[in-house]
């Protein structure tokens, strides 16, 4: 069974910082892209960034320049540091990976339970 299992959600100032990590756990094969996502309250989630197994990443428009995708290949875990963080940022942050269980089977989608992080004075 593979889990994604998010941290380092909380409560910030506005213009503070804050680093979220995402580590993958169970038995699979390879990590293809791993992505983070936001969900605004009463809003649908929306893709923040994403990073595949070559270190190529995208970003949303609305976070380039503040937020950094990283990830360690051999920890099976994803970053995400964010700066300069803006109220509009406040929400729950999911992460996302597409995963490889096993030869045989193509690669999965799999998300996270979520991290809260709230932006505000």
């Amino acid at each position: 069974q593979v889990q994604l299992v998010e941290s380092g959600g909380g409560l910030v100032l506005p213009g503070g910082s804050l680093g979220l990590s995402c580590a993958a756990s169970g038995s699979f094969l390879r990590i293809n892209i791993m992505g983070w996502y936001h969900q605004a309250p009463g809003k649908q989630r929306e893709l923040v960034a994403t990073i595949r197994y070559d270190d190529n990443t995208n970003y949303a428009d609305s976070v380039k320049g503040r937020f950094t995708i990283s990830r360690d290949n051999g920890k099976s875990t994803a970053y995400l540091q964010m700066i300069s963080l803006k109220p509009e940022d406040t929400g729950v942050y999911y992460c996302n990976a597409l995963i490889q269980t096993d030869r045989s089977r193509a690669y999965s989608n799999y998300w996270g339970q979520g991290t809260q992080v709230t932006v505000s004075s």
